[in-house]
């Protein structure tokens, strides 16, 4: 692996959002469309997550290039009976359909108490942690999940049967930043391999990607030519499974093998969403519910850290420290992403913020 690069660019929060609605704006995309895709996208960056921040702004666009989603599509409402709504989101945008969906969680969770929206025919909706926050700070619990393009192998297998189908549960809390969990069912998501690549790196650490024959791998040719590895052997499988069945077979549109990722053209993704919601003042009030999570934590804390480390976190932690210190430095980011977006942009005639 070389060693650490220097950023291309450092942006603040209010040019990375702005440069990417003029760029889904120049694609055809409307403003208020654009605005929301750019705020989820800009959004994983400010927390750490560059592989699902600006990096992904030109997959987006050569999606929509491609015709293969309809960037002014909203969707429909296909079914709803009492606390469950079925959504079709006619292949939209992900971040649209997402948007109206968690409304309509949050909705059907205040009336009912507990709520489960499913979205299907949809696309890439960004971290599923944007979503799981908007759910928490109405006061509810959130959780979101979603389907994936196969790049994971079951447990035992050397064939890439189910996506990487992340989970994220979000609670409220009195200053929007309480315990926030987002992960995916495999050990990586597919675009830490792509970071990497762009960041010429040459290995990954164990863990991460297997090879072709089912084989752990560090290095980065073998991995992008084979799998990413299940979290925890067949757990992450069983996981990932669990997603497919709440997300593709509940919806009731396509599934593992018809799912396709941002990076294949020719078709529709048609990903799905599946969205909870529980309403945390059907079980007692929202201070008696900090004040649990706040002991929670703190018994977890508790523990005394282990050899290399100074400190217990616990899911949102990292992200929390990534958002101050990018919310007051800004944004960097590394050459080999920002070639692409640069590219991206010359061809849609998007004057760059630097």
């Amino acid at each position: 692996m070389t060693g650490p690069l220097s950023p291309a660019v450092t942006l603040s929060e209010s040019q990375a959002r702005e440069f990417a609605q003029r760029m889904l704006v120049a694609a055809g995309v409307s403003p208020d469309k654009a605005l929301l895709v750019a705020s989820v996208l800009v959004y994983a960056n400010l927390r750490g997550i560059d592989s699902h921040g600006l990096a992904l702004l030109p997959h987006y666009l050569d999606q929509i290039d491609a015709g293969d989603l309809d960037p002014n599509a909203t969707g429909r409402i296909a079914s709803e009976c009492q606390a469950c709504l079925l959504y079709d989101g006619e292949n939209g945008l992900g971040a649209v359909t997402a948007e109206i969906c968690t409304g309509h969680v949050i909705r059907l969770a205040r009336q009912y108490g507990i709520a489960i929206v499913v979205a299907r025919e949809t696309n890439h909706f960004g971290p599923a942690a944007f979503w799981t926050q908007r759910i928490a700070a109405a006061g509810q619990i959130g959780i979101a999940v979603c389907d994936a393009s196969l790049q994971v192998p079951p447990w035992q297998g050397k064939a890439a049967k189910i996506g990487t189908n992340p989970i994220s549960m979000a609670v409220p809390h009195p200053e929007g930043r309480g315990w926030l969990l987002d992960m995916a069912t495999s050990t990586v998501a597919l675009g830490k391999l792509e970071q990497a690549k762009l960041n010429r790196q040459e290995t990954i650490p164990y863990g991460w990607a297997l090879d072709r024959e089912g084989r752990p791998t560090n290095l980065l040719s073998a991995a992008l030519e084979g799998f990413l590895m299940p979290l925890g052997g067949y757990k992450g499988s069983g996981l990932g499974m669990m997603v497919e069945i709440l997300c593709g077979v509940l919806g009731g549109g396509g599934m593992a093998p018809d799912i396709r990722g941002i990076r294949q053209h020719g078709a529709p993704s048609r990903v799905n969403h599946s969205f909870l919601a529980i309403d945390v003042e059907r079980f007692m009030p929202l201070p008696t519910f900090y004040e649990r999570m706040d002991r929670l934590i703190a018994h977890v804390k508790s523990a005394p850290p282990a050899a290399g480390y100074n400190e217990v976190l616990v899911a949102g932690d990292p992200e929390w420290r990534y958002e101050d210190e990018r919310r007051a430095h800004g944004i960097p980011i590394l050459p080999g992403p920002w070639e692409t977006i640069e590219r991206a942009a010359r061809r849609l005639g998007v004057a760059l913020p630097v």
